[in-house]
């Protein structure tokens, strides 16, 4: 559009949307109900469905690596410490290793933050080899089905590959001894080296309380058409540009940075949350890895997610229908994102609206202290009862192997 339709089109977008956003939230709370089984799923109670036994390690592997850096709680990684946590005190949990039908290792592999709170995951492979190590000398049941009853949680970038970029997270793979394990992570993307068959993605942790403190008022109008803030170049780490986020959002910020119905910006302003709640879409375009915690934002804020990332696998994929509360782009055609967006029709917006406004979806996203009914914590283990009974095959014979214990770079090799 040229910019005398623009600066006609928007004050009048912008009133459209003040007057269909009060009628939607002034419903409240008209919300709709997913429709067939996926709703089903989603409210599922796990307890009685499955029982887990919860090895107790040496703290080193984990409640001393969190006393080292307490940041680890805050960051997007956190799950792996939450759910610990969750298992030590869930119903589902047994202290019978006989009765067992899943094992839980905890290993807080991210944990390891540089100053600026990034996770270092270069320890991460000899951690979890050192754990694995422990546990198939002190029980048996590793040894049974060589981890094949047994989950992980890798919240890295690249889950069990344990590296934060691409190539060389591509160039390690999945850690060996994970590869008969069911792994619980947030990365998810189709045909990738770093998510095997049988996994099962979560949402990146973000803080419950904290995005509830920053709730406004439910019939605050959707002023903003199109919200996102983030960077759009890692010049640091891609100083030639094109490899971050596969060009998608330099695009974004090439074609749109000038656009009045698109806010976007690389600052962080201490509305955000607000921000988010003020807008119809909120872009959850990928970066070093496909996912980020907007995604959860958007969902908890009621922003219709537009999800631009190839291939991505999202969160419990399996119980949330994503496909009708969010948006998918194409990474090709982020330059067509403002023609995509603004012909999306108004029924089509307001009916993913109501989804997002139902709180089964909104629960399903988050990891909150103290566990509630239906949260990432069930959802996880609704997940894992999912995938019971366990096959026969998956229990060896007596003295049969398939795990190759010296493969993976040699550095992995070295003790921990």
């Amino acid at each position: 559009m040229n910019s005398l339709v623009w600066a006609i089109f928007v004050p009048l977008f912008a009133a459209f949307l003040t007057t269909t956003d009060a009628v939607v939230r002034g419903r409240s709370q008209h919300t709709e109900r997913i429709s067939g089984s996926a709703g089903d799923v989603l409210e599922d109670n796990p307890v009685g469905r499955l029982k887990v036994f919860v090895y107790e390690l040496p703290s080193k592997y984990n409640k001393k690596i969190l006393q080292k850096d307490p940041r680890c709680l805050n960051h997007m990684f956190a799950a792996e410490i939450f759910m610990h946590r969750f298992l030590l005190t869930s119903p589902v949990r047994t202290l019978n290793p006989e009765e067992a039908d899943w094992f839980y290792t905890p290993v807080y592999t991210t944990c390891d933050l540089t100053p600026n709170g990034l996770p270092l995951p270069f320890k991460s492979p000899r951690m979890m080899r050192s754990a694995i190590q422990l546990i198939s000398s002190n029980w048996p049941y590793w040894n049974r089905t060589e981890g094949a009853d047994h989950f992980f949680v890798v919240p890295h970038d690249f889950g069990a590959c344990f590296h934060y970029q691409e190539e060389k997270a591509i160039e390690r793979g999945i850690l060996p001894l994970l590869q008969r394990a069911t792994l619980v992570q947030t990365f998810g993307q189709r045909n990738h080296v770093c998510l095997k068959e049988g996994s099962i993605t979560i949402p990146p942790y973000a803080p419950p309380q904290k995005m509830h403190s920053h709730l406004i008022p439910e019939k605050t109008p959707r002023s903003i058409f199109v919200y996102f803030r983030g960077l759009f170049y890692d010049v640091g780490n891609d100083p030639e540009g094109g490899y971050y986020a596969r060009g998608a959002r330099a695009a974004v910020w090439e074609n749109f940075k000038d656009n009045p119905l698109f806010d976007v910006s690389t600052e962080h302003p201490t509305t955000y949350y607000e921000d988010m709640q003020r807008a119809v879409f909120c872009l959850c375009p990928l970066g070093w890895a496909p996912w980020s915690p907007r995604l959860v934002e958007a969902v908890i804020f009621g922003c219709i997610p537009v999800i631009i990332a190839d291939d991505i696998v999202l969160p419990f994929a399996d119980a949330i229908p994503w496909e009708e509360i969010g948006m998918f782009v194409d990474e090709k055609d982020v330059a067509n994102l403002d023609t995509i967006l603004t012909s999306i029709p108004l029924e089509m917006i307001l009916r993913k609206q109501r989804l997002l406004a139902n709180p089964s979806m909104k629960q399903a996203m988050l990891f909150p202290q103290p566990a509630q009914p239906g949260d990432a914590f069930h959802q996880v283990l609704n997940g894992l009862a999912r995938k019971l009974p366990h096959d026969r095959s998956v229990y060896l014979k007596s003295g049969e192997k398939i795990l190759n214990w010296t493969a993976g770079p040699v550095g992995d090799l070295k003790p921990w």
